[in-house]
């Protein structure tokens, strides 16, 4: 079989990037762009794919097979829905959409359409994250008591964004900006993960915008209960000067705690560090790699040949989508956020 053409909406910084790891894929590529930006269509022309300045182009041209959707994250659900009503198959960039309402009704024309559709979790196979799952699962900690889960910097969220489209719309809620959106898409994916089978069952959360927004939230922290008792917490504070350790364990038999990196070093933030109840310090084993980003879209093309299923299960992603909107209408209320009943909880 040809390799799978691959069509990118959007093709800002996070586009080009996913048009990289494209170059270095077995069985699918990247052949074309729509992108309204005359920069933009510059850089991918340059880069050999063949450019269009509508969605509607892109979604004509036979030689794409499947699609990334690689927009701000408030236009991931029409994005999706044009590309799957075109009979394509569908990658979505995290957050899979604006809420569970929007992701629910693009996994359900997936579903009837018989097409392909994943989301971009690719901070599932992180070191760090690994890493900690392993300490957890080994039981070095005993019962585990409480988990945190940070990122902390003294920065807008908008980081190296493309220059030549509003690159400061992560910073406006129109657009679906925000730390939680952002950074703690990933951070509250991975929490839940991280303490399965047990379930999450509550949430309540402080969103805040102080420094570089007004609209949406610099400071994101969403507090989780699981059923198995353990206390779950993901903050993204973008207004510190003083970030506090990626993650903190509590368990029966000790803490653990790895470093925070103001570059993101997922190795510097794999290095966990346990105290046991007795004394003393060590350093925690790590975790073997994950998948990569090439090998995500690997799997993604496999699954679009009906050789396998893709590194995401869009219905694992809806139970993401839950707890972002939960953590937004608790922020909104002022109130904890019962989960019962929202969402099938699948791994």
């Amino acid at each position: 079989m040809d390799k799978i053409g691959v069509g990118i909406i959007g093709f800002g910084r996070i586009g080009a990037e996913h048009a990289a790891w494209l170059t270095k894929t077995a069985g699918i590529e990247a052949v074309a762009v729509a992108d309204g930006t005359a920069a933009r269509q510059d850089l991918a022309q340059k880069r050999g794919l063949r450019v269009y300045t509508m969605v509607e182009e892109l979604l004509e041209d036979r030689g794409v097979q499947a699609v990334l959707v690689a927009t701000p994250t408030a236009m991931h659900f029409e994005h999706a829905m044009q590309v799957m009503e075109a009979g394509k198959h569908v990658l979505v960039e995290k957050p899979m959409a604006l809420d569970l309402a929007q992701s629910k009704q693009m996994a359900a024309e997936a579903a009837g359409r018989g097409v392909v559709l994943s989301v971009f979790q690719n901070r599932r196979w992180d070191l760090d994250y690994l890493t900690v799952r392993k300490a957890v699962e080994s039981g070095v900690l005993g019962k585990l008591i409480n988990v945190e889960s940070r990122l902390g910097q003294w920065s807008s969220c908008v980081g190296p964004a493309a220059r030549e489209y509003r690159p400061n719309w992560r910073n406006e809620a129109a657009f679906g900006g925000g730390g939680l959106y952002d950074w703690g898409s990933h951070f509250v994916d991975q929490i839940w993960r991280l303490m399965w089978p047990a379930k999450p069952v509550r949430v309540f959360a402080q969103l805040q915008g102080n420094v570089w927004s007004v609209d949406c939230d610099d400071f994101a922290r969403v507090c989780i209960d699981f059923d198995n008792g353990v206390a779950g917490l993901v903050e993204i504070n973008t207004t510190t000067t003083r970030p506090l350790p990626r993650w903190h364990l509590d368990g029966t038999a000790g803490s653990a705690e790895a470093p925070y990196s103001l570059e993101f070093d997922l190795a510097k933030w794999a290095e966990l560090e346990f105290a046991p109840a007795g004394g003393g310090t060590r350093r925690l084993e790590v975790a073997a790699t994950g998948l990569t980003e090439v090998e995500i879209w690997e799997r993604f093309g496999a699954a679009v040949r009906r050789e396998g299923a893709p590194a995401v299960d869009p219905r694992s992603a809806l139970c993401t989508m839950v707890l972002l909107d939960a953590a937004r209408e608790s922020a909104r209320d002022g109130r904890v956020v019962d989960l019962s009943g929202l969402v099938e909880w699948i791994y």
